[in-house]
């Protein structure tokens, strides 16, 4: 081969592979300089559908609206219900009554996801969720539920049921609905205060919880959901259970048999868990038990545990209802 000819062809290659490193650099340089942008694209996506919300156990970028919402508890199915929103599936309460009775009319069937404590995760993950809410969730069932879909925890505390509500509230962006229910309950306490003073002025009403498994019962203390409603009423617990409770930190105190002097009232509340009949019967059958005027005079009421024993404002309102139907008969 004459060797201009070879020289000629040299020349091509090197010049067809120059063309294609440099075609190539190009094409690299275009995806590199695209690739930012387009993630970039993504993320301002996910970020404008979502916001960050710092909770208990860390930061969770929240759905703006979430359609398949899961809640590990029932005060939480009760928090997001009354905000207008419909979770698909919550747990049911360990021993309490469920809030199915305060929930008729607002929100179709729901599935079971098991007891609070122990929190069917299968069914979970095939749910598919895109938010889950709960109180006290724990560190580890906190990145279980993490894993599955956004998650957020919030603290419970019995009388600070209405920070509690606004707190969700502003967590999910619901903070008009939370103002009008919390408007609306603070306009009927307001007018049942002023009913309640002329009819039932230094009235003393016991609040009493039978558990299903524990043969003991409790009276309810001035740190309970409900005593706190009984406060805003101007209603008050006897004060021999005053002088028990004081510096208690927990919101019951347990009666046996032999106490029951610490149960006289003027009117008595019983919230019976589900199965407890059996335990207030042992002690409606007591002789001692019959003692109380308060038994005596058939002022002795039966009421949900559901929503007596923990809440937030639609149990507040069911318990507005009961102080309604039996005190004011």
């Amino acid at each position: 081969m004459p060797k201009n000819t070879m020289l000629n062809k040299w020349f091509y290659y090197i010049k067809l592979f120059l063309v294609i490193t440099l075609s190539l650099i190009f094409l690299k340089g275009c995806y590199n300089f695209s690739l930012p942008e387009s993630y970039s694209s993504k993320v301002n996506l996910l970020t404008s559908e979502c916001r960050n919300i710092k909770h208990e156990l860390g930061e969770t970028c929240i759905p703006l609206n979430p359609q398949r919402i899961i809640v590990t508890d029932q005060e939480s199915l009760e928090i997001l219900v009354a905000l207008g929103l419909k979770p698909i599936a919550a747990t049911t309460a360990n021993r309490v009554g469920n809030k199915s009775s305060i929930l008729k009319g607002k929100i179709d069937r729901i599935i079971d996801l098991g007891k609070e404590s122990n929190p069917d995760f299968e069914s979970i993950v095939k749910l598919n969720p895109d938010l889950i809410v709960g109180f006290f969730i724990s560190p580890q069932n906190y990145q279980l539920f993490s894993a599955i879909a956004p998650t957020f925890s919030i603290n419970y505390k019995e009388t600070g049921w209405k920070e509690t509500l606004i707190q969700v509230a502003k967590i999910l962006d619901k903070n008009l609905e939370a103002e009008k229910l919390l408007a609306e309950y603070q306009q009927r306490v307001g007018e049942l205060s002023l009913i309640f003073s002329k009819k039932l002025k230094n009235t003393e009403i016991s609040v009493m919880r039978f558990y299903t498994t524990i043969q003991f019962t409790q009276f309810l203390n001035q740190l309970s959901f409900p005593v706190g409603i009984l406060e805003e009423l101007k209603l008050s617990i006897p004060l021999a259970q005053w002088q028990v409770s004081r510096g208690a930190n927990v919101s019951y105190n347990n009666v046996s048999l032999e106490r029951v002097d610490l149960l006289e009232s003027d009117a008595m509340f019983i919230a019976l868990d589900p199965g407890a009949e059996e335990n207030f019967q042992t002690y409606q059958n007591s002789p001692l038990w019959q003692t109380l005027n308060v038994v005596k005079n058939n002022h002795v009421y039966t009421v949900d545990s559901g929503y007596w024993i923990f809440g937030n404002i639609l149990s507040a309102n069911a318990i507005l209802d009961d102080l309604i139907k039996y005190l004011m008969e």
